[in-house]
């Protein structure tokens, strides 16, 4: 849930400065921008609760902690990758590939009730993987229109 409200927010916040200082709105730039703030947002809590995050790697695959890290960073390149013309098309593609990726976690953690905050495993269960099944898509859709349609 934070995620979008960070997305939404930023978003809106940005439209609608750059509407009162240029006298015109940039919603794809906006939406850009929310994006990337969303992602910085994000990549924070792959290093504040790493330990959680961690429960959600699936037990076969070894240095769970350290690939937490590492989606963290990949969030924050993609944050400044998306802002740079001649990568913006190829970090779009790629940023959608991993929403993809890490959306097997997001099953996990439904299912084994992971709360990735506390790391414990008295999370939200399939409710919040109710939540988070359309909260994907948008963030794919999003990156898509506002990085790759109207580029």
């Amino acid at each position: 849930m934070k995620p979008l409200i960070v997305l939404i927010s930023a978003s809106l916040i940005l439209l609608f400065a750059l509407k009162i200082i240029t006298g015109k709105p940039d919603l794809i730039f906006s939406a850009r921008i929310g994006m990337s703030i969303m992602l910085l947002f994000t990549a924070l809590g792959h290093f504040i609760f790493s330990e959680g995050m961690a429960l959600m790697v699936p037990s076969i695959v070894p240095f769970k902690k350290q690939i937490v890290y590492f989606t963290g960073v990949i969030e924050i390149a993609a944050a400044i990758g998306l802002h740079i013309p001649k990568l913006r098309l190829v970090t779009a593609w790629l940023l959608i590939i991993f929403f993809i990726l890490v959306f097997p976690a997001n099953i996990r953690a439904s299912l084994e009730n992971i709360n990735y905050q506390k790391a414990t495993y008295n999370g939200n269960g399939l409710t919040y993987l109710w939540f988070r099944v359309p909260l994907q898509i948008l963030f794919i859709v999003w990156v898509y229109i506002s990085s790759i349609k109207y580029l």
